[in-house]
């Protein structure tokens, strides 16, 4: 019997999921602009026309090479082209903090070879009736006084709620384009209709903005890009829905149903809107929000805040344990702004910190009453996007062997630390 935290030994776990791939990323997003402007609005585009690109904070795959190529494409069709940013209360709601965002995906003016907008300025453009309350409705200004407008995002289950339409097109319209206050109109009615409330505001959007469609993005299971689509305005709520379903069926998931304790290498918004996605490791914590089954694990531990992040640490409540590493990076006020704008406060709840990965871990196994290590159900990951490779203990590797879907990626071999007490992980 052991119950030195150093005895542990890993498994290094490759992950082979269905992965239907782009092949041609400029040629499916030159298709996708010709369903758009294909369409009735996009016929009345006159040469010369300033179209807005919208711009969110999410780690998409590819993500400046598919808005370099669709600036490009419009441009070569005569058009003048913007990207404005398009998040919601991300960078703490305001343009500087938006500007940080941007840059840190590499959304830049001279990258992009077009003007790169952003602010906090919107346009009331209606006070929707719903639920018994009058919701005001918002629009980014730069998207008004546009010619037109194509939103650009990724279509994939969201972290707080469910419905029809969930991270998405629409979603990017009601709340993104919407910027803070169109923010906090969606969350006024709390999260058990934030799935109702996505389809009502987007109604209004779409009627009274410049909107001619959305270029989606489906990702497989290894985050890679399978899908690029141009949904012309009239068809979003029908074209969307549909591909909902299909991100549900190529979304990644952890091979176990069942662990002691998930060691999280990094969380943080490029990651997540949650940090880390509530879908991966079965926790909400919000409140009317029934838990996920699956997958259950009953200590989570998360080591780093990333970079492009930002200080935004929202989701750092959905762990159990953390380090002095993460905690000194983050920016409480964007933190703050983010959980206050959702009204998920708990999410922003700081859980117990400690100095060192290797303290973080012998807290946790004494939490667990663990005195034998060979025993413990744990696995590691690098974050909850990138999950092709993962590292677990001898009982799950047992249970997980024999699957398809995963194969062994090197030899086993105990947890190594730095002289600081960091882990060491070997990719």
């Amino acid at each position: 019997m052991s119950s030195s935290v150093k005895d542990i030994i890993l498994y290094p776990i490759q992950i082979h999921n269905e992965a239907p791939l782009v092949d041609d990323l400029y040629e499916s997003i030159r298709l996708a602009l010709e369903s758009i402007l294909g369409g009735m609005q996009g016929m009345k585009l006159q040469p010369g026309s300033r179209i807005g690109v919208t711009a969110g904070s999410r780690g998409i795959a590819n993500y400046i090479t598919i808005m370099s190529h669709t600036i490009r494409i419009l441009q070569d069709k005569g058009h003048f082209p913007f990207i404005f940013s398009a998040m919601g209360s991300h960078g703490r709601g305001e343009a500087e903090g938006q500007q940080e965002v941007l840059d840190s995906l590499g959304i830049v003016a001279a990258q992009m070879g077009c003007q790169v907008s952003c602010s906090s300025q919107v346009l009331l453009l209606q006070e929707l009736e719903a639920f018994g309350v009058r919701l005001p409705i918002y629009c980014a200004q730069e998207a008004m006084e546009a010619d037109g407008v194509i939103v650009l995002n990724r279509i994939k289950p969201h972290t707080s709620f469910r419905g029809d339409y969930e991270s998405g097109l629409l979603k990017m319209i009601t709340v993104g384009m919407g910027r803070a206050p169109g923010a906090n109109s969606f969350h006024n009615l709390g999260a058990g209709l934030l799935g109702a409330m996505i389809p009502l505001m987007a109604k209004v959007l779409l009627d009274r903005s410049p909107i001619l469609g959305g270029i989606a993005i489906v990702e497989n299971a290894n985050e890679q890009t399978a899908l690029i689509e141009g949904i012309p305005a009239g068809h979003l709520f029908a074209r969307e829905k549909e591909l909902l379903v299909y991100a549900k069926e190529l979304m990644p998931k952890l091979p176990m149903n069942q662990a002691d304790l998930c060691i999280i290498r990094e969380m943080g918004k490029n990651f997540s809107g949650t940090g880390m996605d509530t879908n991966i490791i079965g926790r909400m914590r919000v409140d009317g929000m029934a838990e996920p089954d699956s997958p259950r694990l009953t200590y989570i531990g998360v080591l780093r805040l990333s970079e492009a992040s930002n200080g935004n640490a929202n989701g750092i409540g959905l762990a159990d344990f953390t380090t002095d590493r993460l905690f000194n990076a983050i920016d409480r006020r964007a933190t703050y702004f983010n959980g206050l704008t959702t009204g998920f406060v708990n999410r922003a709840a700081i859980p117990m910190i400690f100095p060192t990965d290797l303290e973080l871990l012998e807290a946790a196994m004494q939490s667990l009453n663990c005195k034998d290590v060979h025993a413990l159900r744990m696995v590691l990951l690098k974050n909850t996007l990138h999950l092709d490779q993962i590292w677990v203990t001898e009982p799950i590797y047992r249970e997980i062997a024999d699957m398809a879907v995963v194969s062994l990626a090197g030899e086993a071999s105990n947890i190594a630390f730095s002289p600081e007490g960091s882990i060491i992980w070997t990719e």
